[in-house]
């Protein structure tokens, strides 16, 4: 499966805030069921807010039944954080499907890099306790689920080859290219969702995002495609 249809699948699960009331669950699916209620605590609270006890209230259980499937609180925060990071990842991947299929394939292969970065901003700023959810651990989450490497950080490791596949990007600056444009993104994601851009009007914070990614694509242009394009 591919990363956008994965993350899509499993997005819906912490885009959401918890609804209230118990949640239903089905025989044998409680570690799950409890994953998705920590997803929705941290939605409305952040890191903070997803502990053994909420998520077992919410699920309807008692928490000695919880602690059978997660050993501490650091536990089932980590199978939170992976659903958040599905949850970023799929609102990447509906940004990304807005891109038109047609026109030139370097023009067509910036504006799917761009769309990808608005749309992590705008999981941060539409999901700021998820949001920071997902940042909670390392990078890579080799757990016994097998994650590995998150959705979106993968994400931009595929836009990335796709610039060096059509000549925006040269290939020997591929290698680790991803912690420069994710460190504008994300950067630009906490100033607008806890910092001091946090108050800038609409208006104004488009304009933050549009020129950021712009400066972002930019600094790319190192292959014969990219040179003397801007």
């Amino acid at each position: 499966m591919s990363t956008s249809k994965r993350a899509g699948a499993a997005g819906g699960a912490a885009g959401g805030a918890a609804g209230g009331g118990k949640r239903s669950y089905h025989h044998g699916d409680l570690r799950n069921a409890l994953a998705r209620a920590a997803a929705d605590l941290a939605a409305t609270g952040g890191p903070d807010a997803v502990t053994i006890r909420g998520a077992a209230r919410e699920v309807g259980v008692t928490p000695t039944a919880a602690y059978r499937h997660f050993e501490n609180q650091a536990d089932l925060l980590e199978a939170a954080r992976s659903l958040a990071m599905d949850g970023m990842a799929a609102a990447m991947a509906d940004y990304l499907d807005r891109v038109p299929t047609e026109g030139d394939p370097v023009a067509r292969t910036l504006e799917r890099l761009r769309s990808t970065g608005r749309g992590y901003i705008r999981f941060a700023l539409d999901e700021p306790g998820v949001f920071r959810t997902c940042f909670t651990g390392g990078l890579r989450d080799d757990d016994q689920d097998g994650m590995g490497t998150p959705a979106p950080y993968l994400l931009l490791g595929e836009m990335l080859d796709e610039l060096v596949a059509v000549g925006y990007l040269a290939p020997g600056d591929r290698p680790d290219a991803e912690a420069g444009p994710w460190a504008a993104v994300h950067g630009l994601a906490m100033l607008l969702t806890d910092g001091p851009l946090a108050d800038l009007d609409e208006a104004e914070r488009e304009t933050a995002i549009t020129r950021t990614l712009e400066l972002v694509t930019r600094g790319l242009a190192t292959g014969p495609r990219g040179r003397g394009t801007h």
